[in-house]
């Protein structure tokens, strides 16, 4: 094989390592686009199970606030 066919061969063997290499990166991109996305998502549903939480907290303090006033504070009868 002479010089030239050498020559052409790495040219040849470097151009697909280039061409598979940018294969991968484009693959890579739509991956990291993919979980940005999912990521996206996720911070919504917490936000908005952040939201429902602190309904639900008000809520019980709500519900707990009402029972103290409607409870009297005595003894029960069997005592």
């Amino acid at each position: 094989m002479s010089e030239n066919q050498q020559n052409q061969s790495v040219l040849e063997n470097q151009e697909e390592r280039i061409t598979q290499l940018e294969i991968k990166v484009s693959y890579l991109e739509d991956f990291m686009n993919q979980v940005q996305q999912v990521a996206v998502e996720q911070a919504k549903t917490i936000e908005l199970l952040r939201k429902e939480n602190r309904l639900m907290v008000e809520k019980i303090h709500e519900m707990v606030d009402s029972l103290d006033s409607d409870i009297p504070n005595r003894k029960p009868p069997h005592y």
